[in-house]
């Protein structure tokens, strides 16, 4: 594949950049960033967002979007971590569950939802994994009774980010027990402020806090429910390939290898830490193959062609990447560097702490592995 920016892209990349190097953004940015297991509100930095129209680019006009093309939402995530942007609202909200209502949604849902997430003023929290079933959905005990023109929706969800900050939680739940593993699975929409939903804080290393989320008898309307009841699981496992593009994977790699190199150039010359630059140079190459990677993987959603084995492969070697990033440079930062508790030392500490979480979230890196398996295992077949 010859992968490259076009002209318009590399303008509106740079008109992207320039607003988010204002002076209101990066003070707005400052203030959202978490620190030493303190998470602040980070909803004021994302209405400013939504003003400057950055959070849903791709998104058609009538729902609060610019109508530009999905290669075009990539680029700006690519500089909101770039300029320093938490991400976590902006990947929850946007790129997964607003995601999930552009491509399964009604157009009453739509025209409900999703404006008020692209001007920052609503979020959303992704409600899937379990207590006793981590990544595999298929596992989930949920369960979503009927109750008159709704549902009521009762179990535990684990593990979700931002979730005592956020309105909505896209929720998977069984409206047909007893059924197949994979069947009998709904997608629903729950309001996060009902009556029977529990938020508490799951105790944790990491700046962000993962939830507990529990439902008792939530009622939910049947308008909330997304997509067509008990066929969730296709529509699982659409939403999850285009989660898995690893662009926000090699995005944290570069961040972590950017702060690396930085303590590595503040180090004094000399240090026993120029032996590290060896490590920064092959880590920036295989950084350049995952970006190519997602890149292959959001062109080809942007045409309509999703690729579940190419998204695990990307998946895959990017969030396995960021995670050794985060390993190694840990021990990069001189005492001095330390201490100061700030910068490039700040960063790769943080990092540590989080990047445990990347090769489970969005699955697995032993599930990415079946895919690409049992794929070449097929191809096999047909051979013979």
């Amino acid at each position: 594949m010859r992968f490259g920016f076009t002209e318009e892209q590399q303008r509106f990349r740079a008109d992207v950049r320039k607003s988010l190097l204002s002076a209101e953004v990066r003070a707005a940015a400052v203030e959202a960033t978490g620190a030493e297991g303190v998470e602040p509100d980070a909803r004021p930095l994302y209405r400013l967002l939504g003003k400057l129209g950055l959070l849903a680019v791709h998104w058609p006009v009538e729902y609060g979007g610019e109508g530009r093309p999905l290669t075009d939402a990539a680029i700006v995530a690519e500089e909101l971590v770039r300029a320093g942007i938490p991400d976590t609202f902006h990947v929850n909200t946007i790129q997964i569950a607003g995601q999930f209502l552009l491509m399964a949604g009604s157009d009453e849902q739509k025209r409900r939802y999703l404006p008020a997430m692209a001007r920052g003023e609503s979020f959303a929290s992704v409600l899937y994994t379990e207590p006793d079933a981590g990544s595999d959905l298929g596992a989930l005990r949920t369960v979503a009774e009927p109750d008159g023109d709704g549902y009521r929706i009762t179990g535990t969800k684990v593990f979700s980010l931002k979730t005592r900050f956020v309105d909505l939680g896209l929720c998977a739940a069984r409206t047909r027990p007893g059924g197949g593993k994979y069947q009998g699975i709904s997608l629903f929409l729950v309001d996060m402020g009902a009556p029977g939903v529990t938020v508490s804080v799951i105790p944790g290393i990491g700046d962000e806090h993962f939830h507990q989320v529990g439902l008792d008898s939530v009622a939910v309307p049947g308008d909330d429910l997304l997509g067509t009841r008990d066929e969730g699981w296709p529509l699982l496992n659409e939403a999850l390939a285009i989660e898995r593009t690893g662009l926000d994977y090699y995005l944290k790699a570069e961040h972590w290898l950017d702060a690396a190199l930085e303590a590595l150039t503040d180090a004094a010359p000399g240090s026993p830490y120029d032996d590290s630059l060896e490590q920064i140079g092959r880590s920036y190459g295989a950084l350049t193959a995952d970006r190519v990677l997602a890149w292959e993987v959001l062109t080809g959603i942007a045409s309509d062609r999703i690729d579940p084995v190419a998204a695990a492969v990307a998946k895959y070697h990017s969030s396995e990447l960021a995670q050794s990033v985060a390993a190694w440079a840990v021990h990069i930062p001189t005492p001095e560097q330390r201490a100061d508790r700030t910068g490039a030392a700040a960063t790769l500490d943080s990092a540590y702490r989080e990047a445990p979480g990347l090769t489970l979230s969005a699955g697995t890196s032993e599930v990415m592995l079946q895919i690409v398996a049992a794929a070449f295992d097929s191809i096999g077949q047909e051979e013979h």
